[in-house]
């Protein structure tokens, strides 16, 4: 995690709700590195191309040995 908003890295004094929330972040970032992303994917608007409807889900679920 680079240092960049780091407290006292010349930046001015954070409020202590800012610092709270620098602190998880920081912590979040040492245990799960920083891959995690901001919004989860209920928050996001759905890929189109993810889109499947029920026949296409089921075809693509049937094994080679049933000449799907």
């Amino acid at each position: 995690m680079s240092d960049q908003g780091a407290p006292g890295a010349g930046r001015q004094r954070r409020t202590p709700e800012e610092q709270a929330a620098w602190e998880r972040r920081r912590r979040r970032a040492e245990v799960f590195g920083e891959a995690l992303p901001e919004t989860t994917s209920d928050e996001r608007e759905p890929d189109p191309r993810e889109r499947r409807d029920g026949d296409s889900w089921l075809k693509e679920q049937v094994p080679p040995h049933h000449g799907g």
